[in-house]
């Protein structure tokens, strides 16, 4: 089991990596709660009040935002990074957790590597769901055909 302050400044850093400078801090306040592995004594999940923000990944040790977390970095890191904005059509489905496909991406973070976390947004700028990038956000905007993100947590899925 770690320090508090010590994980604080650990997970801070570890966001300000995948999501950019200042991520950390605007994703976590100084009152999060986080989870350690009861085994490994490693941050397994960080949240705010009930709400999770993210679970640390065990294979490369990034996060997976959850939805919370997604509409925080969304709204308090500038610039915003790794965000892929889907046309009205495919918002429905997308919200309810499936797949974002190529075609339905109206715009996106040219930063983006395939196999990174991402963040979809609607044309209003309102997170939609969160997942995992299968292209780049070149290619997500220059192919019509294909997987774009695989979503794992639609902002309209039940709980």
């Amino acid at each position: 089991m770690q320090d508090k302050p010590v994980a604080l400044r650990k997970i801070r850093s570890i966001a300000d990596y995948q999501f950019g400078r200042g991520a950390g801090e605007k994703l976590f306040q100084d009152d999060v709660q986080i989870v350690f592995s009861r085994r490994t004594g490693r941050v397994r999940q960080v949240s705010l009040g009930e709400e999770m923000l993210t679970t640390l990944r065990p294979r490369d040790g990034l996060f997976s935002l959850t939805v919370a977390g997604a509409e925080r970095l969304w709204r308090g890191a500038r610039p915003r990074r790794l965000w892929v904005r889907v046309l009205e059509e495919a918002e429905p489905f997308v919200a309810e957790g499936r797949s974002v496909f190529a075609r339905h991406v109206g715009d996106a973070d040219e930063e983006i590597r395939s196999q990174e976390e991402v963040i979809v947004v609607n044309g209003k700028s309102e997170v939609v769901a969160v997942g995992r990038a299968m292209l780049s956000g070149k290619e997500m905007k220059a192919f019509k055909r294909g997987v774009a993100v695989r979503v794992r947590r639609g902002a309209g899925e039940e709980s």
